[in-house]
């Protein structure tokens, strides 16, 4: 057997241990803030691209209906946003944030801006670029939804 763990070279273990790392730290940061990382995922499709239905957050954020509807109902609990729609008909549901949402996503925008630059600057913009690129590429049709919750 020799001294070297093939596992450490394979893509897969690479990018998980990357990603896991990322998500631990940033975890960590908005906890702080009483956010997790889907929370963080949802006050910035809302706050900051215009995400918003239930339905194009699911998508956005790359999990189930049920659990885009649970993450809510407990964000709305917390007074992060509020969900509004035509005669209580859910199926035209709009999301918005609250005012705490909006100090919340700017803050933790923050955070996560940080952590990006962190590690970002470990390699050159070139090379960021066409690792941004790659990932894109090996993405591409692989359209699985990430989280059931």
């Amino acid at each position: 057997m020799s001294g070297e763990y093939t596992l450490h070279k394979r893509i897969g273990f690479k990018v998980t241990r990357l990603a896991r790392i990322m998500e631990t730290r940033l975890e960590s940061q908005l906890t702080e803030h009483g956010v997790t990382r889907l929370m963080w995922c949802a006050l910035r499709g809302i706050g900051m691209e215009n995400v918003t239905t239930p339905s194009q957050l699911a998508d956005y954020i790359c999990i189930t209906r049920p659990a885009i509807s649970r993450l809510l109902n407990t964000m709305e609990e917390r007074g992060l946003v509020r969900r509004t729609g035509i005669d209580d008909d859910k199926r035209f549901t709009e999301v918005d944030l609250t005012e705490l949402g909006t100090e919340k996503m700017k803050l933790c925008h923050v955070l996560v801006r940080e952590l990006n630059d962190h590690f970002s600057s470990k390699v050159g913009q070139d090379s960021y670029e066409l690792f941004m690129t790659v990932i894109d590429q090996m993405t591409e049709g692989e359209n699985i939804q990430l989280m059931r919750l």
